[in-house]
Order: structure tokens, then sequence, then C-alpha cells
């Protein structure tokens, strides 16, 4: 695996501020450079968006990459997004999700993951490590 891309889904631009008892104190920024410290040979490229049709977009762009895994915490889309997960079917590039808390703990309709059956794995309720933890398994799937 050369190059990993993270794509962070809907409120996340607000890590930091939104509910930092939940999400933690540190920004989206915060996460993604300490990954790039933790992972210098790895292409790390990460896209934020509140928009469902942009992250179809990067999904189907990076869709079809040699040596690329995609991360991706599509936020309350997890819950709700057939066309997401429809994307992630189409594309041949393995997505693992992930997510800062562990949606299972949290509110019942959190519990429903509609991208879960179409990834390669899902890391919950690591905090910023879920993130961590998704890179590690693409590394170790293509040693």
């Amino acid at each position: 695996m050369k190059k990993i891309i993270i794509i962070n889904g809907p409120n996340l631009n607000l890590l930091g501020k939104r509910e930092p008892e939940i999400y933690g104190k540190e920004t989206l920024q915060d996460i993604m450079a300490e990954l790039g410290e933790c992972f210098p040979s790895l292409d790390i490229f990460h896209f934020q968006s509140n928009s469902e049709g942009a992250i179809i977009d990067l999904l189907h762009e990076y869709g079809f990459a040699a040596n690329t895994g995609i991360v991706l915490n599509a936020g309350a889309y997890t819950h709700t997004s057939l066309a997401i997960a429809d994307a992630i079917s189409a594309i041949e590039t393995p997505v693992v999700e992930v997510h800062l808390s562990n949606i299972f703990a949290r509110e019942e309709i959190r519990h429903k993951s509609l991208i879960a059956p179409v990834c390669a794995g899902s890391v919950s309720g690591f905090g910023k490590m879920s993130y961590y933890l998704a890179i590690k398994a693409f590394e170790q799937w293509h040693k």
C-alpha cells in the first residue's frame, strides 16, 4: 500500500469544538497531521466534506487506483446513505470504515451501518486511534 485516501464526512470539520466528550478535543487537522507523522512512508491524502455527493465523487475518483486504500469516516451518512454504500460496492479499491466513537454504545439509530457490509473492515470506538488502526490494517494486508 503506497497511498491512503482518508475521507471524512459531515460535521467532522467541527472536531475539537463539537461534543468533545464524545469526539475528543483535537481538531481534524491535528489528527491528520499526526497520521502523517506516524506513517511517513505513505502518501496520505485527506479530504472532508459535508456533502454526500462530494464523498461519492472522491470514492469514484480513487476507486480503481492501484496500491491505494481508502479510510472512510462517513459520519452520520454511515447510517443513512445507501448512495455511499453503492459507491463503495462499485469500486475496486478497498475501504475501511472508521468512527471515533463506539457507534454501538450510542443511540440506537447509530447501531446500523449501511456501509459496513461493503467495506473491507470497520474500526470504531478508539478515538483518533481508529484511523491509525485502519491504516495499520492496510499495511498488514499488503506486506
